[in-house]
């Protein structure tokens, strides 16, 4: 079931066309479908949201029933274990203390002749969450997407995920939001969600900043109202890539490249390694393992279609032909990953060493979860603080150091044709009061 390929070639074609699996003329086609919801919830509000949840989720809500109740969150305890609830206060509490280690700090630097420059940084007022839910409960993102936009300092954060069946949600999920400092949470999900988020309805308040994952219409939401909001990144389906060689465990690399294949049928798996030998045993166990699987057919679908398996010469051709692919996920299972490490430039989270699994940081390691995917790693980076952060520039100019620099910035507005800004500089540093603006028809001699 997974394939192995042995030439370079064919696995720069195969990796790819797996990176460009979210491109296709199917997945471009549904924006029309977004564009006209998020219209129609841009339109007409709650009733939307209240028409849409009952025609995708199959969950007829009134519009008082869109929050969830004080009396519903207090009961999500009660259903919850002793080591779930355990667990989940642990998370919160590795993901708080590593990003305060990224909580910017404002600086203000003095130079020469008076000159201040800086930045100031400040959260922004409103962030909205999006916790998907469909195949699975995902506690983990309410963690790694409300903890950040608390500690930012973020005044207002509310959190949107479809409603299950009888239009409950899981109790998981619950708890997570309120032990990560959320309150306040609305039962609908989709592209009507973001929309919502995006610019209000009676119930849902418009936020500053949206993030979290989703299917594809979430996705195609996000990137249609950016601009009218920030969002974190338009998230494609998971994926992990494995760097192995001989020293690898293949039942620990088949288990890891199945924990990412159970997330979607689009999800991608992928080994890349120096021992043919190690190859062929993961083949086998991720047969082996596939066996009796509680999510064996989804899983199959995505090993099936990406899921790959290259040989390749040497480690340096593996960091090689990862950073070309730009992992979401990358895993070094390796004898030596700190060495390895050095050789690679692109990938959103690096597990180094056998013991360190992509769950570890997926629960409750610290590191954002929420990561750049489809080849984003080339530019953008894992959620953080500075998600919810936007900062001001400080600058300040002494009438000597504007002195000093009033010819350069003149000869600039020349350049571009902007008098008026050089005129700025000049009528605060010149002496002679009487000169007329730059601007103006110089007199003619015979006047």
């Amino acid at each position: 079931m997974l394939r192995i390929l042995h030439q370079l070639s064919d696995a720069k074609a195969e990796l790819q066309r797996i990176c460009d699996r979210i491109h296709d003329d199917q997945v471009l086609n549904k924006e029309a479908t977004v564009r006209e919801i998020i219209q129609t919830v841009r339109q007409q509000g709650d009733s939307a949201l209240l028409q849409y949840t009952a025609e995708f989720d199959r969950q007829t809500l009134s519009a008082d029933q869109l929050r969830v109740s004080g009396a519903e969150l207090d009961a999500a305890y009660q259903q919850v274990s002793k080591d779930l609830l355990a667990a989940i206060q642990l998370a919160c509490r590795n993901i708080e203390a590593f990003h305060r280690q990224r909580l910017p700090k404002d600086w203000v630097q003095f130079e020469a002749d008076g000159v201040v420059l800086g930045k100031r940084y400040t959260p922004v007022e409103r962030a909205g969450i999006y916790v998907p839910g469909g195949r699975a409960a995902y506690p983990s993102t309410v963690m790694m997407n409300a903890i950040p936009a608390r500690v930012a300092g973020v005044d207002r954060i509310v959190m949107v995920t479809p409603p299950g069946k009888n239009k409950a949600l899981n109790p998981a999920v619950l708890v997570a939001a309120q032990e990560a400092g959320i309150q306040e949470i609305y039962r609908v999900g989709g592209a009507q969600a973001i929309a919502a988020l995006a610019y209000g309805t009676e119930t849902l308040p418009k936020v500053d900043v949206i993030t979290g994952p989703g299917n594809l219409y979430v996705t195609l939401a996000k990137k249609l109202v950016y601009g009218t909001v920030g969002i974190d990144s338009l998230a494609g389906p998971s994926e992990v890539l494995i760097i192995a060689d001989s020293s690898a465990n293949p039942a620990h690399v088949a288990a890891d490249l199945l924990a990412q294949a159970e997330h979607d049928p689009m999800a991608a798996a992928i080994l890349i390694t120096t021992d043919a030998a190690l190859a062929e045993q993961v083949k086998t166990e991720v047969s082996r393992q596939l066996e009796n699987h509680p999510r064996q057919t989804l899983t199959e679908k995505a090993i099936a279609h990406y899921g790959l398996a290259v040989v390749v010469d040497s480690l340096e051709a593996a960091a090689a032909l990862s950073n070309e692919f730009a992992p979401e996920h990358l895993e070094l299972e390796v004898a030596s990953p700190w060495e390895l490490l050095a050789q690679i430039r692109q990938a959103g989270a690096i597990f180094l060493g056998h013991s360190t699994p992509e769950a570890v940081g997926d629960y409750l390691a610290g590191p954002n979860h929420t990561l750049p995917t489809s080849g984003a790693a080339r530019y953008a980076s894992p959620l953080s603080t500075e998600t919810f952060i936007k900062h001001s520039s400080l600058i300040q100019y002494s009438e000597t150091a504007l002195q000093k620099v009033a010819g350069a910035i003149d000869a600039l507005t020349q350049a571009e044709g902007l008098p008026s800004h050089g005129d700025s500089v000049r009528l605060r540093t010149e002496r002679l009061k009487t000169e007329q603006p730059r601007f103006q028809k110089p007199a003619s001699p015979n006047d």
